[in-house]
């Protein structure tokens, strides 16, 4: 109960942001000193400002603001910069999908897989019952996970091999963190004052489905208990 409780009601954090860098205005410096004029257009009219915290990357928000305490992107440029922005965004909507998970399959809603009328326990348990019911669905379940990423490969990241990658991968130069075309329903505004402000929700609610999922999983491998049945007791 503990760590559910912990996981909803600390503060969302970023561990993902610092000032601290020698990039001019608006243009990137590669590692083999090649000089890049940026597209602000493509990246959501985002022009990083090294004079900003994070480059100007949208993502803080008060009471916490600049939040960047065990300085991890203390030395970085702005390639790794961008690289730590588009693992938080990546992770954090992944985190958003897995509570949403957790609260719906443990609210008793889970028709397919023919275990619709069983008790299935908590959800970390979940994929035992699947993997029972049909094998085969972990391997469509790779191949889903292995198309999504190789899209998301080929929409931001340098091919490995080319000018400017490195053994960590590089973030193409005109690439915004996170903006990788999937907008099925128009919500993304044309202008970056409501851009910025719409990232930094998504952001925000990232980074507490963090820490909630987090909570949620180490909860329920304390006491094998679902999180509304901890929450009851």
């Amino acid at each position: 109960m503990k760590f559910f409780l912990t996981s909803l009601f600390l503060p969302a954090v970023s561990a993902f942001t610092s000032s601290v860098s020698h990039n001019t205005n608006n243009i990137l410096s590669s590692s083999s000193s090649k000089i890049v004029v940026l597209n602000a257009a493509s990246m959501n009219q985002w022009e990083p400002d090294s004079s900003k915290f994070a480059y100007g990357l949208p993502g803080s928000l008060s009471p916490m603001g600049n939040f960047d305490p065990l300085g991890f992107a203390a030395d970085a440029d702005l390639q790794t910069m961008k690289r730590y922005r588009e693992a938080e965004t990546t992770h954090g909507r992944v985190a958003m999908l897995a509570v949403i998970g957790f609260l719906v399959q443990e609210s008793g809603f889970h028709p397919l897989f023919n275990t619709a009328s069983k008790e299935i326990g908590p959800a970390i348990r979940h994929l035992d019952e699947v993997r029972a019911a049909s094998p085969i669905f972990f391997e469509i379940l790779i191949i889903g996970i292995g198309a999504a990423e190789f899209n998301r490969a080929l929409s931001g990241w340098e091919k490995p091999g080319n000018a400017g990658s490195n053994w960590q991968g590089s973030l193409q130069e005109d690439y915004f963190p996170g903006d990788i075309g999937f907008d099925p329903f128009g919500l993304k505004p044309d202008n970056y004052a409501e851009f910025s402000e719409m990232s930094t929700k998504e952001l925000q609610h990232g980074r507490l489905a963090m820490l909630a999922a987090a909570g949620f999983i180490a909860q329920e491998l304390v006491n094998e208990k679902g999180i509304f049945e901890n929450f009851g007791s």
